[in-house]
């Protein structure tokens, strides 16, 4: 199994969020720098349209270090991440093939 986690995080902005959207690039770089510090690293980073407002890839070494982050962003209050476990297809065909 791979040694960090992967994680998808679907994020709404909030109404202080979008009152300094144009802060946006200064914070999509501090959260890219926390995700480092924590021993992770950004995959990638979209925005969207929708029901959500930007996607976010994650490698993290552990669930505590996702939770870590995860409160720090939610209390910065830009915005409401849905944080979801993501498998490869490498991890996913392990997890098939131990399912039988």
């Amino acid at each position: 199994m791979s040694e960090t986690q992967k994680y998808v995080s679907l994020m709404r902005l909030t109404q202080k969020g979008l009152a300094e959207l144009t802060d946006s690039a200064k914070r999509r770089k501090i959260s890219e720098d926390r995700v480092a510090a924590l021993g992770g690293r950004s995959i990638a980073f979209y925005a969207l349209l929708g029901t959500y407002d930007f996607m976010q890839v994650f490698e993290m070494p552990s669930n505590e270090a996702m939770m870590q982050y995860v409160l720090t962003a939610r209390r910065d209050g830009h915005v409401e991440p849905l944080i979801l476990p993501a498998f490869d297809t490498e991890i996913y065909g392990q997890i098939l093939n131990a399912v039988g």
